[in-house]
């Protein structure tokens, strides 16, 4: 389906993790659709692409240079090696994190056949050297290779072959605009509707050879966090519990038996999700709590806390940040199933401005 699949990814700890282990890699690889017709979702950004390809075929050039932005998970390396496809060119696929000097970057980009598509995966992170011999690379087509040190240093114009770089990055806001200006095409990757990720599922279960019904592919899309990953790897893991504890067709209640095994809940939650909010509920009234409180009291780290379990409870209107600190909304409190104390409202936004 529509995965990332960046090659040096830390194994994931959580089931609902969007980063790829290597079980995904291999899957993915199997599962990746081969062209845009394919393709399932982010439907603004297909058609878009579309036109950029058949204009660059027509005219019998390179197609200009892509920058995809989104969270991991979503489509990205898909993309890219789908664009290579549609103008029939070999692709090469490296990392912003191994191009730590401008001569990598100049290795890789001397070696490069005319057409050739080049994925640079989390682009934002490549070193500063390189990023400045990019410029010239996607612009001029050329890069300037420094021989020696000090005085007699003198720079060599290396002439290169038109190709495309698609660049993809889960934080846009750290590309510098130099860099953001020189992208013919840039688009935003969104997270997937329910709908998308039940035919994202079915096609996965038709590839994988495993029966579902169709309201189990709505459980499990339900509980996905609109991200296909997560979709996919649910998906294995409630196939795996139907062979063992059922017939091996996944329904309704099969997948919800499944997922309720792994600690995931109908919203998608997790163990750290859930962990997080009955903090939160339970042994500080629903806030508002500093970052640091609410780590120590899950028994996490402070950054496990901010960058793994907040964005999507932030995202589901489950958890708020604000200047005095994290802060449990009206939707905490029910998902929990628990009735929220008179002091609850009281600070928790402009309610409390009016006295309600």
């Amino acid at each position: 389906m529509n995965w990332d699949d960046p090659s040096d990814a830390p194994v994931p700890e959580r089931l609902v993790g969007s980063v790829a282990d290597r079980e995904d890699q291999a899957v993915e690889a199997a599962l990746r659709p081969k062209d845009l017709d394919e393709f399932i979702g982010q439907e603004k950004v297909r058609e878009q692409l579309d036109l950029v390809l058949r204009a660059a075929r027509a005219r019998g050039a390179t197609a200009d240079h892509v920058l995809l932005s989104g969270a991991p998970g979503l489509g990205k390396t898909t993309l890219s090696m789908i664009i290579a496809a549609e103008m029939g060119a070999p692709i090469r696929i490296t990392s912003g994190p191994a191009i730590q000097h401008a001569g990598d970057l100049a290795a890789i980009l001397s070696s490069l056949q005319e057409g050739e598509v080049l994925f640079l995966d989390e682009i934002h992170r490549m070193s500063r050297p390189a990023e400045e011999m990019l410029y010239m690379a996607m612009e001029d087509f050329r890069v300037d290779v420094i021989v020696g040190k000090g005085p007699g240093a003198t720079a060599i114009p290396l002439e290169l072959p038109p190709f495309t770089l698609v660049g993809a990055t889960t934080r846009a806001g750290l590309l510098p605009p130099p860099l953001r200006d020189r992208f013919g095409f840039t688009a935003h990757m969104e997270f997937y509707e329910p709908a998308e990720l039940e035919r994202v599922i079915h096609r996965s279960a038709n590839l994988l050879d495993v029966e579902i019904q169709a309201d189990g592919a709505a459980e499990i899309a339900g509980r996905s966090r609109g991200t296909p990953r997560i979709a996919n790897r649910l998906l294995r893991r409630v196939r795996d519990y139907a062979q063992v504890k059922a017939d091996g067709i996944i329904t309704r209640d099969i997948a919800g038996a499944a997922l309720k095994v792994y600690e995931v809940d109908a919203r998608g939650l997790d163990r750290l999700d859930r962990g997080v909010l009955e903090a939160l509920l339970k042994l500080f009234g629903g806030g508002p709590v500093g970052l640091s409180t609410l780590a120590v009291a899950v028994g996490e780290e402070r950054e496990t806390v901010e960058e793994v379990a907040e964005p999507f409870l932030v995202r589901e209107g489950l958890l708020a940040r604000t200047p005095r600190g994290r802060v449990a909304t009206p939707a905490a409190w029910a998902h929990l199933g628990l009735t929220p104390p008179r002091s609850a409202t009281a600070g928790n936004g402009q309610q409390d401005l009016f006295g309600t």
